[in-house]
C-alpha cells in the first residue's frame, strides 16, 4: 500500500520579532509589497501578529517563520515554526 505524502495547508509567513516581553508569546511584524490600484507603484505594507513561542527562544530582532494554527487565545492564532536568523 502506498501512503500519500502529507502536505501542510497551513499558511506560513516570515517576519521580524518586535517584542518578546510576554511569556511564551512574541509579536512578529510581517512586511509585504502590494501594487497600488491607482498609481501602479509598489507600496510597502506591514502587519503585526501575535505568535506562540513555546520554548521562549525568540528575542527582539530575530527573523522567524510563523505558521497558522488553531486559536490559542484571543489574539494568538500563529505559532513560531523556526528561527531563521538571530539578531546581533
Amino acid at each position: 500500500m502506498i501512503e500519500a505524502a502529507k502536505t501542510s495547508r497551513k499558511t506560513t509567513k516570515v517576519g521580524v520579532v518586535l517584542s518578546a516581553a510576554a511569556d511564551k508569546s512574541v509579536v512578529v511584524k510581517v512586511e509585504n509589497f502590494v501594487m497600488h490600484p491607482l498609481y501602479h507603484r509598489f507600496v510597502r505594507t506591514s502587519s503585526k501578529f501575535m505568535a506562540h513561542d513555546e520554548s521562549n527562544t525568540c528575542n527582539k530582532g530575530d527573523r522567524v517563520l510563523i505558521e497558522e494554527c488553531r486559536p490559542l487565545s484571543r489574539r494568538k492564532k500563529w505559532r513560531v515554526r523556526k528561527v531563521i536568523e538571530r539578531a546581533e
